[in-house]
């Protein structure tokens, strides 16, 4: 089960990716161009919140069904020491988890603008924050 949900989430990543990148492009261009926000850019939004939060529902079966999640019997002060495990174990769930909320937050007040302009810069401030967030903390050595 671990080696297909590890597999899930990889493949997933790519997806996740993806639509966000095309999301803050999307909403940059949007916002410079003072289109109005339409149903095609609602959807664009939609879709990489809604792949974000799969990945995210994903990356949390995998963490406790990993065999990683046995290092946490060495100690705390064990895991903090050794990057790999403090990786895996601290930064990436946290930092990923903190990228889902600023996407979701993102969502959220692009909801409450009457502006379309308005609308265009919360999604891509957001989006791209959570993108850079996400971006930071994948374990490039493994994932490519």
């Amino acid at each position: 089960m671990y080696e297909i949900l590890q597999a899930l989430h990889s493949y997933w990543a790519y997806f996740v990716l993806l639509l966000l990148t095309i999301a803050v492009i999307n909403a940059f261009l949007g916002a410079s161009k003072k289109r109005s926000f339409g149903n095609k850019d609602l959807r664009i939004s939609l879709f990489a919140l809604i792949f974000s939060h799969i990945q995210l529902l994903i990356g949390l079966v995998l963490y406790f069904v990993s065999p990683k999640f046995g290092w946490w019997q060495e100690g705390m002060g064990a895991v903090m020491k050794n990057s790999d495990y403090r990786l895996y174990l601290v930064e990436h769930p946290f930092t990923n988890i903190l990228a889902i909320l600023l996407i979701t937050v993102g969502w959220s007040l692009h909801k409450k603008q009457t502006s379309d302009t308005k609308k265009f810069s919360r999604i891509g401030v957001f989006y791209l924050l959570g993108l850079v967030f996400l971006l930071s903390r994948i374990p490039w050595s493994v994932w490519i």
